[in-house]
């Protein structure tokens, strides 16, 4: 199973040279939106102290975003042992650019707020998808021998939550708690159930008017009842780094709460994936680049949630839109050629000193995403 965004090649049974594969956009463009609500998220945390309706607009994101990302992450991930290269891969584009980036944000810190504790166990801010990335690579082979692997991810998901010593630690938590989608991500593929079923061209009118649906339906829900969200703390829900317990809900039957939130997530997901582009469109090949949105977006905002700027802004309906606007802006920004140009040495590194055969990284003809998408140089 290959892990870049294109059909398997199709042969002929006169034995002609096989059809070049082709590249589906679909799948371009919603990685790209997935990041792109990465950042809206972040960008708009601070508006929700203030603006009820900025927390609603907040848990409707956060319900949904990050299930989608690992679904497709886990979409392009093969189950097979691990080539040479693969492993290589693992060390180039999870493990360094990790490493460079926590020492960005201790030096970040220092600078700033005059204080660092500098500590590669716990990752600081989005850097946990890096190491949740690469513990997923790391457990699927082994996930996949085993009968019914989503009932088992399933279990893992659930069951991490009632234990309290599984903490941010290597972002443990929120990797264990999203086990679940990235294993549905690589299942769908491993069954081939988005051509069978012809998931990505079948969308008749209705099945986009239920979609818009269940997002008004969520977005009506989350704004309504918002007292009641804030009560139980609902957006710490969606993060899936605290245990039941740390969420005040230590009751035996906490994990169906979570089963319930994965089952609205999951729905939000589908009408996610129905309502993505399917053709290419001019922001098409960003979405080959979501790793150095994912990465570089945070230190843009940095000085904007700490500086206390984005607190108190009046009316919503003017500043909500406006900074929704401005995050989708940096999401294109960090993603833009000049930037990637800049920036790929610390987030594409290729530190051949680090191994025995320079070749393993160095690469081929190509690089990947750490979301599986492959690309030429």
């Amino acid at each position: 199973m290959s892990s870049a965004d294109q059909h398997p090649p199709e042969t002929a049974s006169t034995g002609a040279i096989p059809r070049p594969r082709r590249r589906v956009p679909f799948w371009d463009n919603a990685r790209f939106i997935c990041v792109a609500l990465v950042v809206v998220g972040h960008g708009t945390q601070r508006l929700i102290y203030d603006s009820d309706t900025s927390y609603a607009f907040y848990l409707l994101i956060y319900a949904f975003h990050m299930p989608a990302f690992a679904i497709i992450s886990g979409y392009f991930s093969k189950s097979a042992s691990p080539t040479r290269r693969q492993m290589a891969r693992v060390i180039t584009d999870i493990l360094v650019p990790y490493v460079i980036f926590e020492g960005l944000w201790t030096l970040t810190k220092w600078l700033v707020e005059g204080h660092a504790n500098p500590n590669l166990t716990e990752p600081s801010w989005t850097l946990w998808f890096l190491l949740a990335l690469g513990i997923f690579r790391l457990v699927l082979p082994y996930l996949s021998l085993l009968r019914w692997p989503l009932l088992w991810a399933l279990g893992i998901s659930i069951g991490v939550g009632y234990l309290g010593n599984v903490d941010s630690t290597f972002s443990l938590s929120r990797t264990l708690g999203l086990m679940f989608y990235f294993t549905l991500g690589w299942w769908l593929r491993e069954h081939d159930i988005v051509r069978r079923f012809r998931l990505i061209d079948f969308r008749p009118w209705w099945l986009r008017a239920c979609a818009v649906a269940a997002f008004a339906v969520w977005g009506f829900t989350c704004w309504r009842w918002l007292p009641f969200w804030d009560d139980i703390d609902l957006r710490f829900w969606f993060f899936y780094d605290d245990s039941y317990a740390d969420l005040t809900a230590d009751q035996w039957w906490a994990g169906g709460i979570r089963l319930g939130l994965m089952g609205l997530s999951l729905i939000l997901c589908a009408s996610f994936f129905i309502l993505v582009p399917r053709g290419g469109l001019w922001w098409t090949t960003l979405g080959q680049y979501t790793m150095y949105v994912y990465l570089l977006h945070s230190f843009v905002l940095y000085p904007f949630r700490e500086s206390g700027v984005l607190r108190g802004l009046d009316p919503t309906w003017i500043w909500l839109p406006l900074i929704t606007v401005l995050a989708v802006a940096i999401a294109f920004a960090t993603a833009s050629r000049p930037v990637r140009r800049l920036f790929r040495p610390l987030i594409e590194p290729r530190p051949r000193w680090m191994f025995t055969d320079s070749a393993l990284a160095s690469g081929s003809d190509h690089r990947s995403d750490p979301t599986g998408s492959r690309r030429s140089r």
